[in-house]
């Protein structure tokens, strides 16, 4: 029988590493963690107290977006096929937290999100999981 030492499970490890992690796609949405999270109310998740960069902060760091974007006190964070959108409560403080898949997510957004974000359906949106569109 043969051992496996320390030398060949970091080798190991690393490899499985690499491999998964240059191939990976966009994460989805932590759409299960922020409705156990954050308030549901009349559509929205809400945040009664923290701001749109903290609640940002917050679901980025659960799940990493594929990229973020902040424009007029909003912030837009990008997974795979869908989006989040983070805002301040038209009352009081806090966030209220809006998840749309990517197509709805950029027609309601787009004024906010056009310039730096692909639209859908373009050659340089790389939605739909690994293999799709690319």
């Amino acid at each position: 029988m043969k051992r496996i030492g320390p030398a060949s499970v970091a080798v190991t490890a690393t490899v499985s590493f690499l491999a998964t992690g240059c191939s990976a796609a966009p994460n989805d949405v932590p759409y299960s963690w922020i409705s156990s999270t954050y308030e549901y109310e009349m559509g929205n998740y809400l945040d009664p107290s923290d701001p749109p960069s903290e609640v940002a902060d917050e679901i980025d760091g659960h799940t990493a977006a594929a990229d973020r974007l902040s424009d007029d006190g909003m912030v837009f964070l990008r997974y795979d096929d869908d989006m989040v959108a983070i805002g301040p409560r038209s009352v009081g403080t806090g966030s209220v937290i809006d998840v749309d898949d990517y197509d709805d997510g950029y027609d309601r957004w787009s004024s906010h999100v056009r310039r730096s974000w692909p639209a859908p359906g373009s050659s340089s949106f790389r939605g739909g999981g690994p293999g799709f569109g690319k």
